[in-house]
C-alpha cells in the first residue's frame, strides 16, 4: 500500500507548538496550496490543507517558518473521525509531515514572499543568520520562448551505442 503526500503552498499562519501530556512536541498549521489549472474566465483556486508535525519535526517547523513563507511538506495523508459539539460525526483528513522544507530562497522569503504571501500578512524577520530584514523588489517571473534550434548542434558519430 501506499500513502504519500507532497505538498508546496504558503503557511496561513505562523506555526505554534504545543505538547503532548507526556511532553511531546506537535503542531498543526495550515498550507495554501493554489491548484494547477485555471478554469477559463474564473480564478486561480486556493485549497486550504491541514498539517500535523510531530516530535523534531514540530520544533524545526516552529522554529525556522512563519507565515506567508513557501515550504514543501513530504507525509502521509491520515483521516479520523470524532463526533462535534452538536452531536454530528466528523471525518478529518490531514497530512502527517514527515519532513518539512525550505521552498524559496532565504532572499525571497524575507521579501515576503511574493503577492501571496502578503495577501496573508506575509513576511517576517529572520534571526537565524542576521538581525534586518531585506526588501527586495518583486520581479516578473521569467519569460520562457520555445527557443531556437540554431542554439544546437549535431555532433557526429560512429561509435556503436552502448545500449
Amino acid at each position: 500500500m501506499l500513502n504519500v503526500a507532497v505538498l508546496m503552498g504558503r503557511l496561513v499562519a505562523d506555526p505554534e507548538l504545543r505538547h503532548t501530556a507526556n511532553d511531546i512536541s506537535v503542531t498543526s498549521f495550515t498550507l495554501a496550496v493554489d491548484r494547477s489549472y485555471v478554469k477559463s474566465g474564473a480564478d486561480r483556486q486556493t485549497d486550504f490543507i491541514d498539517i500535523v508535525a510531530w516530535r523534531s519535526t514540530a520544533d524545526f517547523v516552529c522554529k525556522y517558518f512563519r507565515k506567508g513563507q513557501l515550504v514543501a511538506v513530504q507525509g502521509a495523508i491520515q483521516t479520523r473521525t470524532y463526533t462535534d459539539n452538536q452531536g454530528n460525526k466528523r471525518k478529518a483528513f490531514e497530512i502527517v509531515a514527515d519532513n518539512v522544507h525550505f521552498a524559496e530562497s532565504k532572499r525571497d522569503s524575507a521579501s515576503g514572499g511574493g503577492n501571496y504571501a502578503n495577501n496573508y500578512g506575509g513576511g517576517y524577520e529572520s534571526n537565524n543568520y542576521h538581525s534586518r530584514t531585506e526588501t527586495v523588489a518583486e520581479q516578473p517571473a521569467p519569460a520562457y520562448t520555445s527557443g531556437n534550434t540554431g542554439d544546437f548542434e549535431e555532433i557526429p558519430s560512429d561509435d556503436d551505442l552502448p545500449f
